[in-house]
């Protein structure tokens, strides 16, 4: 049985939980042949009627996003946010915070989903300036247990640019990078049987790498994760469990991703994104007391638990769940990074070289059979050739929702 969580938007799924894999068929390179992908989660029908929304509470005062979080390392000494999901506009977002002149004078670390912690002295050299390639650098975000990470532009542009800030510092303002992902070594990963002696607890390991490396010894870091392992108040996120002995250091923002989009809320999107439209883009608004905070409390979650299990004629039957512990609320998160009408919110194209790269391609092919349970989403190939993959993040809003 295999557990993943889903975030649900309209026709569209992003991944955010347990890696369950790639099914990539092994045809040559120019017949790419495919299985059809899993049922998407059930949403509720968009007109289903619904109690009116009425928030209540102070207005939200925004605050050039830049600067805001910049200043918040003067209270904590960790921010945590979102990155690397597809999303173009925040991972531009945060490619304009690491290069702004004064991050390096407030972060001493950036810690990242998309790293395997077995390749961390591979990691330290190659964000050193070390003569390491990086082609032996991708092994860090390419060997991890999450597809999208070894697919995204983004990572492959990150871990880079980070090593190109460090040459124009003095020894003790380098930014170290740490790699938050479960030490999985591929290369002995031979069979079903290996892959099931893996350790595979993620927020465990996140929580084991911030303790050690970050918190117990006072460094500044900044937290690059899907939300759901940041959450406050949850007790099984990489947050929520190392805040059990590091309460009150960490500072979580979670980026607008509009109002209840994919449920039958959705009709509220657009009348409550209008009370933004003033808003400076970028900008961070802390929650706590506002109207905004009350109309996130009282909206349904848009992540499911997706849970798959062989049927007794063997194929997969998934089932999903809503998942109405993990969202984001005044309670889980601190703050809120607005960057535009969610509506416009841009979707990252996964590079083209990446799947001209063949090596790595039959590497994915063969993790997908050892793993034999797919996840179809920012990892599937036929992405690159731009038939199916979505220029925007979300899906257009359904007609007469103005």
């Amino acid at each position: 049985m295999h557990i993943a969580r889903m975030k649900l938007a309209i026709g569209h799924t992003r991944c955010l939980g347990l890696f369950l894999g790639l099914a990539l068929a092994a045809p040559p390179m120019s017949a790419w042949a495919f299985p059809p992908p899993p049922p998407p989660p059930p949403r509720p029908a968009t007109n289903a009627p619904v109690k009116p929304l009425t928030p209540e509470g102070a207005n939200p005062s925004p605050k050039p996003a830049i600067q805001a979080i910049l200043s918040a390392f003067d209270h904590y000494e960790v921010v945590a946010m979102s990155a690397g999901h597809a999303d173009k506009d925040m991972d531009d977002f945060i490619f304009r915070l690491i290069r702004n002149p004064a991050f390096p004078e407030k972060v001493d670390d950036i810690v990242v989903e998309c790293g395997n912690s077995l390749y961390q002295p591979l990691l330290d050299r190659y964000i050193a300036g070390a003569d390491v390639s990086l082609d032996d650098a991708r092994k860090v975000w390419r060997n991890t247990t999450q597809p999208m990470c070894g697919v995204s532009g983004f990572y492959d542009q990150l871990f880079p640019l980070i090593r190109r800030i460090n040459r124009t510092l003095p020894e003790p303002r380098k930014i170290r990078v740490l790699a938050g992902d479960p030490p999985i070594d591929w290369s002995k990963i031979r069979n079903h049987a290996d892959l099931m002696r893996q350790d595979f607890s993620r927020d465990a390991n996140i929580a084991r790498v911030m303790e050690r490396q970050v918190l117990s010894k006072h460094r500044t870091a900044l937290m690059l994760f899907g939300v759901d392992h940041l959450f406050h108040d949850v007790k099984d996120s990489a947050v929520g469990k190392y805040e059990r002995k590091y309460p009150g250091k960490t500072f979580v923002v979670a980026k607008h991703d509009g109002f209840g989009l994919g449920t039958p809320y959705e009709k509220y999107d657009r009348p409550f994104e209008k009370r933004m439209a003033s808003w400076p883009s970028p900008s961070l608004v802390t929650l706590k007391g506002t109207w905004l905070a009350d109309l996130l409390s009282k909206l349904p979650s848009t992540t499911y638990s997706m849970t798959t299990k062989k049927g007794p004629n063997g194929h997969d039957i998934t089932t999903y769940v809503p998942n109405d512990i993990d969202k984001v609320t005044a309670k889980t998160v601190d703050a809120y990074l607005y960057l535009g009408p969610a509506r416009l919110a841009l979707s990252e194209a996964i590079p083209a070289y990446i799947f001209l790269d063949t090596k790595y391609v039959h590497e994915l092919r063969r993790r997908a059979r050892i793993v034999d349970n797919p996840v179809y989403d920012q990892s599937l190939p036929s992405h690159v050739f731009d038939t199916d993959h979505s220029r925007f993040l979300h899906a257009p809003p359904p007609a007469g929702s103005d």
